[in-house]
């Protein structure tokens, strides 16, 4: 097959949306068969698919495409154009997805892996630039979607920094769009106020994805963060539907959780808590956008209390740049850090620990201490990994060359680590 096994297998057990046990048992292997096809290739464990399994599961999934065949077809089946941004290929809120199209993008992210991992190299992007658009600092985002384009065999031209800009002489966010589209083919702008990107991107044809405006929304951390949660519960054998998620700091100018929560609530039965001071809460109308879905909503101030019984603990550092300036951090104390102590009493061994980074690893700080290092519930490292596979695959879907990129495969020349950080926990089928 030219998709790799274990996306294979990941990908129909989303579609079905089973677990891993309850995957096993509709494809009549045990639960141990399942696990040896799942692992790692370089796993001495790890076993291949019989040919007559993966035609059985293809059969499935046919049938199950069957049964949705009418649901679907108001849809085009082209990814792009189900996630356009008004009628244009760019990324500019969570809003533009469905959880459909989610599960689609992810598929392609599956593809992405091999090359992320620098195990394949692929140049479905070859001449094409990007322009990387940072009127606000950044480390992450910026080198991630420079690395996802680059591996795709793109090009591209960075710019930091507001007072280094044209927009400084007073030209106009349409002007630079204008100008800029002329130079490059694609765009990731980050802006610090709420709302600017869709300025860039109403002003350009090119795809435009919003790297972060303001207090707004930060749309691929929160698929990154999704795919990373979706990965760690297959290892798990669990699934999204259901969790109990608990988000604890800085809510109200997070704009990673502001996207995060709505793509979460595309999912069924879903827990939030949500863990903040009185001024650093959720904003009502996204509290009452997941309310509206069903899902239950517990907000406190308490971090022993919302821990208890967390799938997932997501944890953000205090935005203290988006503050006005009779704001203060009341309430906001060194006290309201998570740590090693905390999460071994109040999570289960199977919690998964998350932060879209940058924390404040100082002593004393009011974030994510770094005493949890070496927990293999932290999971923030492979948020990262992850990050670029995901953002490969939203280039590659509006720049409309996804389909090219599973043929178009070859062996990297170089030999890349195992693992990349000398203290990187291993799991079975995490990587595969």
């Amino acid at each position: 097959m030219n998709t790799p096994q274990q996306s294979f297998l990941r990908d129909a057990m989303r579609r079905l949306n089973l677990t891993r046990e309850a995957f096993a048992q509709r494809i009549g292997v045990s639960r141990r068969a399942l696990d040896t096809w799942l692992l790692p290739d370089g796993s001495q464990e790890s076993r291949g698919m019989p040919d007559i399994a993966q035609r059985f599961i293809t059969e499935i999934l046919a049938q199950q495409q069957a049964g949705t065949a009418s649901t679907q077809s108001v849809h085009s089946t082209d990814l792009r154009d189900r996630i356009l941004f008004e009628g244009r290929p760019q990324l500019l809120t969570v809003d533009q997805f469905s959880r459909d199209s989610v599960e689609a993008l992810f598929r392609v992210a599956d593809v992405m892996q091999p090359i992320a991992r620098r195990q394949k190299i692929c140049r479905v992007l070859e001449g094409a630039v990007l322009g990387n658009l940072f009127f606000e600092a950044s480390t992450r985002t910026r080198v991630s979607f420079g690395a996802a384009f680059c591996r795709l065999g793109g090009s591209v031209c960075d710019t930091t920094g507001f007072t280094f800009s044209s927009m400084a002489k007073g030209e106009s966010i349409y002007d630079t769009s204008r100008v800029m589209s002329g130079y490059v083919d694609a765009m990731v702008v980050r802006h610090p106020e709420q709302g600017s990107v869709a300025e860039f991107a109403r002003a350009t044809n090119i795809p435009v994805i919003n790297g972060g405006d303001g207090a707004g929304e930060h749309p691929s951390q929160a698929l990154l963060d999704l795919y990373t949660i979706q990965r760690e519960f297959s290892r798990l054998g669990r699934i999204v539907d259901g969790a109990h998620v608990a988000f604890v700091g800085d809510l109200k100018y997070g704009r990673t959780v502001h996207s995060l929560v709505k793509l979460l609530a595309l999912y069924r039965g879903m827990k939030f808590t949500l863990i903040a001071p009185a001024a650093l809460e959720l904003p009502a109308y996204l509290v009452e956008h997941i309310a509206r879905g069903g899902h239950v909503v517990v907000q406190t101030a308490s971090l022993a209390e919302g821990l208890q019984g967390a799938d997932v603990v997501y944890a953000t550092r205090i935005q203290k740049e988006r503050f006005a300036a009779e704001e203060s951090f009341e309430g906001y104390t060194p006290d309201f850090q998570i740590h090693q102590a905390l999460v071994n009493a109040h999570c289960s061994p199977h919690t998964l620990v998350m932060h879209p980074l940058p924390r404040d690893g100082r002593p004393g700080a009011n974030d994510l201490s770094t005493d949890l290092n070496h927990d293999p519930r932290l999971a923030i490292f492979r948020q990262t990994d992850n990050g670029i596979p995901v953002r490969m695959a939203l280039f590659a879907v509006l720049m409309g060359v996804e389909r090219q990129v599973a043929h178009s495969l070859r062996d990297a020349g170089w030999r890349a680590p195992a693992m990349l950080g000398p203290d990187d926990a291993a799991f079975d089928a995490l990587d595969g």
